[in-house]
């Protein structure tokens, strides 16, 4: 930080005279550099600081000891947010205004009496406007307006490492619902990587899609064979830790970009990193396996740390949009709105969906007013024993407890149905056994798969179906068909010798023929012109 003497540069001979006056002296000196030589001296006497910091309000004392436990700065719109600002104005409008005997501020009590200066400091996230003491004054003003607090390396203590505890404990009514934590981010995985490596056309949740990514699962959302391979065939407990971990260490995952109903626009950045570990070092204050309200932990942050994510208190270079309205949501007037969403965000839709946190509501579909976090011990869910329900018509009925690289392999030979109690649905079909083909797989895999797994053995006639198709590939087919009947031979003849020939596919018999796909209009056209009027049936509801 500047020193007095170049904290005072760049200000004209009449703000350093309002200074000295407030100080109890008058300057001499009528040239600039020699009047700032001369208040620089002044300033420094350690009597004379004691008798002007013992002058100040109580108000400025707070400013003055938050900036000073802070190591003498402070970023200036974190400052200004809590003591007011410094008008701006020129020379004649202050000599005449005189705004230093009417301060609106507490910051303009300490800057027009030289105990606050503002310039732009270098940060590990660029150059930032900051609210400072002079480095040479501020041992001083420590030394006589800080006596008998304790100094941490001229560093405020973070919430949850040596600050109280923020926020309060649930009520049993804010308790009432639980939603427990669980795993089932890792049968949610799973999906999602058979999903990808088969190149179905899904739209993934984005935060899973980003865990994978950060635990290297995949490589711009490819699969990645033996990383895979590792993460589905290791416990249960062994791959969450395996997905929190690569959460909690990456720098490239950004909650704050994967808040739903925000969009993040332009070229700034932020420090997920960071975020993360101050929110982690928040939670782990709360007292172990305690419900904790969630709403009165954001209401303490906001009164307290509100900057957490925001470099030197920055709320105007970050464009975040609104979704729903298209309102960027630009100042501290919207903390709410974007920083405190992400509290909630990381508590509610990471936290829980790591199976770090039990989340509980008033009612069930009621917002979420609880969380209690929940130590990584291994859980029932662990044991990965559960069997396969398979029917003679290829279909199979698949628990959550089966094998995960079980269901992996299973869910690249077979369609996807829908989940149903707890249960996920597959059924083999001539297609999905051509794509599993297509990738490599062979249907003697598959029986193998489902004899070691199934919990009362494969239907012979299944084994026999899936045997045959390997022999012989698909030996019938169901499609539906646009099929024209003519009353003679000769109309389709007839019908045959005109331009709609070409529209015509396999006969079916003398008075019979297929229309290919999409040319029904084109034939009927056709007959219309030959002086034939056809009866169209095709939308008319058929009995059973």
């Amino acid at each position: 930080m500047p020193d007095l003497f170049h904290a005072l540069q760049g200000y004209d001979l009449g703000y350093l005279r309002i200074v000295a006056e407030f100080w109890g002296f008058e300057l001499e000196s009528r040239d600039l550099a020699g009047a700032i030589k001369e208040l620089t001296s002044h300033l420094l006497d350690s009597q004379l600081v004691v008798e002007i910091t013992a002058s100040l309000s109580s108000e400025a004392h707070i400013a003055i000891n938050t900036l000073a436990a802070e190591g003498g700065r402070i970023p200036w719109a974190a400052f200004t947010r809590k003591f007011g600002d410094v008008r701006e104005m020129g020379v004649g409008k202050r000599d005449r205004e005189k705004p230093h005997f009417k301060p609106n501020s507490t910051a303009e009590i300490l800057f027009y009496r030289a105990l606050l200066g503002r310039a732009f400091f270098e940060t590990a996230s660029g150059a930032h406007e900051f609210a400072y003491i002079p480095e040479d004054l501020l041992p001083l003003i420590y030394t006589t307006d800080m006596e008998g607090l304790e100094k941490k390396n001229n560093k405020v203590s973070q919430p949850g490492v040596n600050s109280p505890v923020l926020g309060r404990g649930a009520t049993p009514g804010e308790r009432a619902y639980v939603l427990p934590a669980n795993d089932l981010i890792l049968d949610d995985a799973t999906t999602l990587l058979a999903a990808l490596r088969l190149g179905r056309d899904i739209k993934p949740n984005p935060v899973l899609l980003d865990i994978l990514n950060a635990a290297k699962l995949l490589k711009r959302n490819v699969p990645q064979a033996e990383r895979v391979k590792t993460f589905l065939e290791a416990p249960r407990t062994d791959a969450l830790k395996m997905l929190v971990e690569a959460w909690r260490s990456s720098e490239n995952f950004n909650e704050l970009r994967l808040l739903p109903g925000l969009l993040c626009e332009g070229e700034w950045k932020n420090q997920p990193l960071a975020t993360r570990g101050f929110l982690s070092n928040l939670l782990d204050a709360i007292p172990e396996g305690k419900w904790w309200n969630i709403n009165t932990l954001v209401s303490d942050v906001k009164k307290t740390a509100p900057d957490f994510q925001r470099p030197a208190g920055d709320y105007d270079s970050w464009f975040i949009r609104r979704e729903t309205d298209g309102q960027y949501l630009r100042g501290f007037a919207y903390w709410d709105q974007v920083d405190g969403a992400l509290i909630r965000f990381f508590i509610v839709d990471i936290l829980h969906y790591l199976g770090m946190a039990g989340l509980a509501s008033p009612e069930e579909g009621k917002d979420i007013t609880a969380f209690k976090l929940i130590s990584p011990d291994p859980r029932p869910s662990d044991v990965e024993n559960g069997k396969l329900k398979i029917s003679s018509n290829g279909r199979i009925s698949t628990p959550r407890s089966v094998p995960r690289a079980a269901r992996y392999q299973l869910a690249r030979f077979c369609e996807w149905d829908e989940e149903k109690n707890d249960e996920i649905l597959y059924h083999i079909t001539p297609e999905s056994l051509t794509k599993a083909k297509e990738q490599g797989l062979k249907t003697e895999h598959l029986i193998v798969l489902l004899v070691k797994h199934a919990a009362a053995g494969i239907p012979p006639v299944l084994v026999k179906a899936l045997k045959r198709w390997d022999a012989n590939g698909t030996e019938a087919r169901a499609e539906m068909q646009v099929i024209l009947r003519v009353s003679r031979p000769e109309v389709l003849e007839e019908l045959r010798k005109s331009k709609a020939a070409r529209f015509l596919g396999e006969p079916l018999g003398p008075t019979t023929v297929i229309i290919k796909a999409g040319a029904q209009s084109k034939v009927l056209a056709a007959l219309a012109e030959l002086g034939l009027l056809a009866e169209d049936t095709t939308s008319k509801p058929t009995q059973d």
